[in-house]
């Protein structure tokens, strides 16, 4: 019987139900002077404590191709998820690791998916290649489903909190301190070429998650044969009133709840959610 292996980046949103299932390659996150790898043991409420009390942007550092290839060897079939390549080099050293495979002959086949996707929608991702797996598809099979699986792929999400954006220099921190005035919520989405895209501005996190649920409807077809995925950054609870109300209103054939990654927990910051169908 083949071997075959399945590791991602640690930009996907995680659970306890498919921890294990596939191996995280981790990120790391500089905060100041302060190094966090976005592995298993990273602690999250310690990483939002120390991002509100630093001055600087938060920075993250790519998987080596090194920190690849070193999990390639031994394996009969290898495919690889990472963080869209727009969005970061993970993808890039990823592809490099799996040349230097083939040439090196550490597996017989080794895929590369660029999610074209962050957070829970790389996640999603990552389900998919596993239930492709756990069918014992083909290898080009597998690699025909998942690119067009990415493709009809939706994301969206919602920042409660605009602080590292300011941070970072990419608003400017007047218009951070009237966002925060008026109480402003920032909906993004994802662009078809793995970019991240301003979707609305809305007030308050009431409106904002109706917006998610509107997107829901506007952009959501054959729902029955599709996972949704909710990912949480500390705020469980607004998770789950989410789940409650797509469960409601829509026909899913699963709606699961994450817990943030350590970057998702950088870029959507406190309180912020992001939903993938």
């Amino acid at each position: 019987m083949k071997r075959v292996k399945l590791i991602t980046d640690s930009a996907g949103d995680i659970n306890k139900d498919i921890c294990g299932k596939f191996t995280r390659v981790p990120l790391a996150i500089h905060v100041g002077d302060r190094e966090f790898m976005d592995d298993d043991n990273l602690d999250r409420k310690e990483l939002l404590r120390a991002m509100k009390e630093s001055a600087e942007a938060p920075k993250t550092a790519s998987p080596s191709p090194w920190d690849f290839l070193r999990e390639f060897t031994g394996e009969d079939v290898v495919f690889v998820v990472t963080l869209s390549s727009k969005l970061s080099g993970s993808y890039a050293n990823a592809m490099l690791a799996a040349e230097i495979a083939r040439k090196k002959k550490l597996a017989r086949f080794v895929h590369v998916f660029d999610s074209k996707n962050a957070t829970v929608g790389q996640t999603l991702v990552t389900l998919k290649l596993l239930e492709l797996i756990e069918e014992e598809r083909e290898e080009t099979e597998i690699v025909e489903e998942v690119n067009k699986y990415i493709e009809n792929l939706h994301t969206y999400g919602f920042l409660e909190s605009i602080d590292n954006l300011a941070k970072s220099g990419r608003i400017s921190k007047m218009m951070a301190k009237v966002g925060s005035a008026l109480n402003i919520r920032i909906v993004f989405g994802r662009s078809s070429e793995g970019t991240i895209a301003l979707v609305e501005k809305v007030r308050g996190t009431k409106r904002a998650m109706q917006k998610l649920v509107d997107l829901i409807a506007e952009g959501g077809s054959n729902l029955e044969k599709k996972i949704c995925g909710i990912a949480h950054i500390n705020c469980l609870e607004k998770a789950q009133q989410l789940y409650e109300t797509i469960r409601e209103r829509f026909n899913f054939r699963d709606v699961i709840i994450f817990e943030a990654s350590g970057i998702t927990t950088v870029y959507g910051n406190e309180g912020g959610l992001v939903i993938a169908f």
